[in-house]
Order: C-alpha cells, then structure tokens, then sequence
C-alpha cells in the first residue's frame, strides 16, 4: 500500500503486493505502524503543520524553481501591461508545472523497489522487531524519493501550492492571460492557440469563443494554431470519441483498436494521478491536529492518501472543466470493447475483455448471458473458451478492493470522511454498519443511470413558442403538445404541389454528391447517397446556363418564407439571420437495404454535442453553437422511411414522428431540448430544404448573402440583411472562474461533417 504525499514516499505499486504481516496483526496495524514512521520523521524534519522535505539543502542553480511564483510575477507583469515578461514568465509557470509533475512521476518509479531487501524480512520477523524493519523499509523508500526530487526540484519547489492556485492551473487560467498577452505583441498565431486551450475547458466563456472567431479571421493565424496544448494530459478522451465515432460508421476493427488504446490510456492516466498523490508533498490535514495519539494521526494521513488514489478515478472520468465525472467510466469501455470485439471477428478478444468486465459485475445477468453465447461459439477451441481477464484489470480490481476495505474501516471507526467514486464496489466490502446507507444511495443513483431522472426540460434559448402564423395558407398541424415537446411546431401548407415538384426537379438537375462533406458520398451512412446543393451555386448554374434562373431564385425565395414563419412563430427577440441553407437529398442504395438497423442521421442536437450517456449536452466546438433555430421544409413523401423523430437526451427514448409531405415545415430550436433524429431512408429519394438560424450577425450566411449580391447586381430586387460593423478589438481576459463550471469538455478530436445536416 502507497504511503505518501506528507513525506514524499512511494509505497509498492499495488497494496496487494505488501508482505503480509502475521496473522495476529491486522492490515490496519501495520499501515498505522508504517505512517508512525512517517509522522515522526516529518516532526524531527521540520515544525509541527510544516511540509517535509522544506529543511532540505539549499537550491542549486538549474533546479525546478516553485511554479506558483512563476505565476504570480507573470500575473503582475500582465498588468503592469510588461507583455514580454508576462509571456515568459507564465509559460515558465507552465513548462515547470509540466516537468515537476514527469520528475515525480520518474521519482515514485525510481523508488518503487527501494528497501524490498528488508521487506523480505517481514515475513519472519514478529513483535517490535517486525515494526523497526517496517519502519527501516519505508525510511529507504522516503529517502530514495527525497534524494530523487532534491536532485531536479529545489526545496521551494517541492513545496505545495494552495488552492486557489491549483483551481487557476486546473481551469487553464494561465492561457487566459497568454491570449491576450500574445494578442498585445502581435504574436496571433500563439494568442490563437493559447485562447484555444483555455476554451478547451471553458466553452461557456463568451468572450474567449468571440476571440476565437476573431483569430480565425485574422490574417496570419493558420488552423493548426487551434490545438489543445494540454492535448497529452486528455489523451483517453480522444481515444474515447474516436471510438465511438468508428462504432456510429460501423467499422468494428477500428472501434476495438480505439477503445483498447483508450483502456490502456485510461489506465495509465490512473496510475499517473495516484503516483502525484504518493510523491507530491502535502500539508497536514488540519483535522489531524484535533486526533488524540500518534497512531489515530498516523492513521488519518494513510486513510488521506489512500482516499486520493481512490478519487483518481473521478478525475481521469471527468472531462477538462466539467463538473462531474462519467459513471463507471473504465467499465463502460470495457462493455463497448468486447462488443466491438464480437462484431470484428474476434471472439477469443471478447472472451478475455467480458470477463475482465465481470471482475467488477461478477453477477450481471447480461454478461453471463453472453459469456455462455461466446463459449458456445467458441465451441471445440478451448483455449480461447478457457481465456482469462486481462492481468492489468486483474489488479486494477485487486488493488482498489484492497484500498476500499481499509477506507471503510477508516469510516466505520475513525470517523473518516470518503465518497467511494465507484459504483462497481461489491457489498460485502462496506462494514454491516454502514451497508444500509450505502445500499440506499446506489439504488438510488443505479436508478437515475438507468431510468434518467424525470425532469421538466426549460429550453432558455430565449425563444418562445406560440407566435402568430403571418402566410397565409399556412396551418399548424402540431405543436408543443402534440409534439411531446418544447419549442417544436410542425406546419403544413409552405409550399405548394408545383413548387415542390420545381425544386425536386432542380435537386435532380443541379444537386452535387456530399455537397458540404468534402464530396462524401455517403457521410452519415454507407447505405445511402447524400446530395446537396446551395443558393449560391444554383445561382452560378443558372447563370451558366445549366438551369433556369426563377428555379435558383424559388429556392432563395422559400427559404426567405420559412425564415418569416420560424421568426414570428417563436416569438424571435432579436433579429433573425440564415445561418446556412441546404438543399439535401438522400437516396435508398439499392442492394444495400437488407437487414439494415441503422439511421438516416444519427441522433444529435444542433448547436451542442450530446452526451446520452451523461444526459448533457455541451456547448462547444466542433458544434455549430451559434445556431438558435433549425427548420426542416420537406419537398416529396414518395419514398419509404425517413421520418424525423425527436428523442430525450437519452437519446433512446422517442418522444414524437414526422412524417415528410410535400409543403411540411418542422421547426424547433436548435439546443439540448431537441435531441433528433432521422430514420433510414430504404427506397426512394427523400429532399427537404434544411435551413439554420441565429441572431449573431457575425454567423450569418455569407454564401447567401453572395448570391444576394450578385442578383442584386443583375438589377435583380432580393431580400437582404444589413452587413455587419467589423470588429476591431479582443475582449479583455478575465478568470474563468466568473464563467459558469457547468460546461467543459476537451475538444473532441473526430471527424464530423462541415454542415451536421437534418
């Protein structure tokens, strides 16, 4: 067992390999005995409350200064408005942090094996010998760590921050303040990617999104300053959305190469964690202080350190800057691996996965059920059906239990304060005292992962549903109630026989295979051909002649028509502009129907990206967030499927249909109220025009607005919205702290489609 932060000591990578004393000892005892050592040795080192390791020889030029000073001179350089000394200083405050943590990170494994020449021993010692050897083995332990640190780190440096350091680190305060910085000397592209990281894990923050769409403009900033600098620390994230991205295009051989990267990611940020809660110095708890006995101390700091191993499983399950972390994170990869591995071929892969899974559900009915389909497959190689768990999950399992048993004692008899991250943790590992409680709180959190909790959806878009209907001829065939829903309306009526027919005929003529996707044929699914076309190129076509002018101009001219309908219908407070406009069809690839169980589109949300999971929905790149309405006008129904569904954020559960019909508008606001859907198209053609809404002026259509001109220059009366004032300043920074912590999530690095189309 690990024992700690407070001396700077590495215990044995896992509890599970310390020598077992003898029987009349419990493992409590032993661990208390150890961290008497620790205390008293800290005491002798330095002041009671004081950090270990602060009385160390004076520092040496070269070494790791402390990062938190670093910070503090950068801040005041910043505003002093000394810009080239604020750039230096807090990039070293970064590059510091990031090699303290690698330095400890190479201490604790340097010293992982420092004194197992005396544990051997402890096996035939007894009585107060065993106790000096104990303690003479943790000693080489502490002083291999603190020789290893003095080597790279001065003393100032091995010193820990406070909190509100680690809180300005944690939400990537520090790029706030380098965007800016590096905005004042001119340098965009680095302002670019400085502003970039901080957004990373502060997508709610306005300004610094305002700030982005104004580098992205700017000349001289190239795309590949848009990268996450903290990009290494998150690495399993990105495993993570690869992996489901290969799952949603069905292509198992590279879903299970993701997800095991993303396993051994996962495992290895875990381990990363657990060894900065062995190595790093750490004040006193100041509850120790109130604690009778050097034993009840020695105690309250192992159940300390052994509570921050455990909680690195909430950490490396929680995305940068959100507040909550992803319930049973490794078993869910775990669940989808195995999966991924059947679907590939590989059962002798799913066979060791499932029942690494089983290691933490030994009982679940679902993957017993599928062991034995597995086995039975498997039939007459029984090697593979004799395949074990992986020996990592072996003891990443063994070693929590460990770890939770002795966190419970601490609980049930030392009035220890723990929150177990983990929802796998079996009953019989909780005292009987405390089972009762226990059990309540993971029925109940079981039954809001499985069922959801039945909340009432607000939709604070700012957009009101209920508004006056302007055209004439146009009927509300369903609304909010009909619709199970918020911000939803169905219309009937837009267009009428002729002009549908007219714009199916142009779709026929001028539409373009994976217009909007790179020339895709097949973006969403390889079942169907996908073809679009916009204003502006039916615009060019028609001027080269390739189709008839009033054909482009119906096409610019009921998108205008719903743009009235969707701003008066919900009740818009601001003006309204296009976002982008879409003319899309989908066709049936025949041959390619049978026995098919996916979608036409994946369920998604406009502006946010999903997170069934979780039931979140996170407001940031590569999401179009600045979309507030979307509108479907459909143009035919002769074709089978295709229907537009809406779901709960569950995404599973199917609250309303659409079905296309010529002249039918569907619209609703574009954020995490309207999960949606489309179902597969199996014969025929399906088009609809698909049509984006915002009231930022900076995101409005400018394609549109293109063609717009160019009629207008052909002496031609259009519709047109006035042009933006340009802007010529960044916002100042300011902390991420007065932002709401709601909202953050690393960037996900996938593919995703240039237009997330309806």
């Amino acid at each position: 067992m690990g024992m700690g932060r407070l001396l700077g000591l590495t215990p044995c990578p896992h509890s599970s390999s310390l020598p077992r004393p003898r029987p009349r000892r419990s493992a409590m005892a032993l661990r208390a005995a150890v961290y008497v050592a620790l205390t008293l040795a800290c005491f002798l080192a330095s002041d009671k409350g004081a950090v270990c390791g602060a009385s160390a020889p004076p520092a040496l030029s070269g070494l790791l200064p402390s990062y938190d000073e670093l910070y503090y001179l950068g801040v005041r350089a910043y505003f002093k408005e000394e810009w080239e000394k604020a750039a230096e200083h807090l990039e070293k405050s970064l590059s510091t942090r990031q090699a303290l943590h690698r330095t400890r990170r190479r201490c604790h494994d340097e010293c992982s094996t420092a004194g197992d020449e005396i544990a051997a021993r402890l096996d035939t010692e007894n009585g107060s010998s065993w106790d000096l050897w104990a303690l003479d083995w943790i000693q080489r332990r502490a002083e291999c760590i603190k020789f290893c640190l003095g080597q790279v780190v001065t003393p100032a440096g091995q010193l820990p921050v406070s909190s509100d350091i680690e809180y300005e680190f944690g939400a990537r305060n520090p790029y706030n303040f380098l965007q800016v910085t590096y905005y004042k000397l001119g340098k965009l592209q680095k302002a670019a990617s400085a502003a970039h990281t901080f957004f990373v894990a502060n997508p709610s923050h306005l300004e610094m999104r305002n700030n982005i769409e104004k580098y992205r403009r700017m000349s001289g900033v190239t795309e590949d300053a848009f990268h996450d600098r903290e990009r290494e620390l998150e690495k399993h994230w990105e495993f993570y959305d690869a992996a489901i991205l290969a799952e949603s295009s069905s292509d198992w051989l590279r879903a299970v190469e993701r997800w095991k990267e993303c396993v051994n990611e996962t495992l290895k940020q875990t381990d990363d964690c657990r060894a900065q809660c062995v190595v790093a110095s750490q004040r006193f708890p100041e509850e120790v202080d109130g604690i009778q006995g050097v034993y009840e101390k020695a105690a309250a700091l192992s159940l300390s350190l052994l509570s921050c191993k455990q909680m690195c499983v909430a950490l490396v399950s929680t995305r940068p800057g959100r507040i909550s972390p992803q319930e049973d994170f490794l078993p869910l990869q775990l669940e989808r691996l195995h999966i991924a591995q059947y679907k590939a071929g590989d059962l002798k892969g799913a066979v060791q996965t499932l029942r690494s899974l089983l290691l933490f559900y030994p009982t679940d009915a679902d993957s017993l059920s599928n062991l034995q389909f597995y086995s039975e497959s498997l039939e007459g190689d029984a090697e593979a059906q004799a395949t074990g768990p992986s020996q990592e999950i072996v003891s990443y399992v063994s070693r929590a239990l460990e770890e939770k048993k002795l966190l419970y004692f601490g609980v049930e008899n030392l009035d220890f304060k723990f929150t177990d991250p983990d929802l796998w943790t079996p009953e019989d590992v909780v005292p009987e005292s405390l089972r009762e409680g226990w059990r309540a709180e993971r029925e109940q959190l079981n039954e809001k992962l499985k069922e959801g909790e039945t909340v009432l959806e607000v939709d604070d878009s700012g957009f009101y549903a209920g508004g006056p209907v302007p055209l004439v001829g146009v009927t509300i065939t369903m609304d909010d109630q009909a619709l199970n829903g918020t911000n939803r309306v169905v219309l009937d009526g837009v267009l009428s026989e002729a002009e549908c027919s007219t714009v199916m005929q142009l779709a026929s003529v001028a539409a373009s295979v994976g217009d909007g996707y790179k020339g895709r044929r097949s973006p969403h699914t390889p079942h169907e051909k996908f073809e679009g076309l916009t204003v502006l190129r039916a615009l060019k076509l028609a001027q080269d002649g390739m189709v008839n002018q009033s054909d482009a101009r119906l096409l610019h001219e009921i998108g205008e028509r719903a743009r009235i309908l969707m701003h008066s219908y919900f009740r818009s407070h601001s003006t309204l502009y296009f976002s982008y406009t879409h003319l899309v069809c989908r066709s049936a690839i025949p041959g390619h129907q049978d026995g098919r169980l996916d979608l036409s589109h994946p369920v998604h949300v406009d502006n946010c990206i999903l997170e069934p999971e979780t039931r979140q929905c996170w407001r940031e790149a590569p999401a179009f967030t600045h979309r507030d309405l979307s509108a479907l006008l459909y143009l035919n129904e002769d074709f089978e499927g295709g229907e537009l569904f809406f779901t709960d954020r569950d995404a599973k559960t199917v609250t309303a249909r659409v079905k296309p019909s010529c002249g039918r508008l569907v619209g609703f606001t574009a954020g995490p109220v309207n999960p949606h859907g489309v179902t597969a198209v199996t014969a025929g053609r399906r088009c609809a025009l698909a049509l984006w809404f915002t009231t930022e002026k900076h995101h409005r259509d400018m394609e549109r607005e293109q063609a717009e001109a160019m009629w207008a220059a052909d002496g031609q009366s259009v519709v047109k919205e006035e042009k933006e004032d340009p802007d010529s300043t960044l916002a100042p920074a300011r902390s991420g702290r007065s932002q709401t912590s709601r909202g953050r999530s690393k960037e996900r690095e996938r593919v995703r489609s240039g237009r997330d189309e309806l």
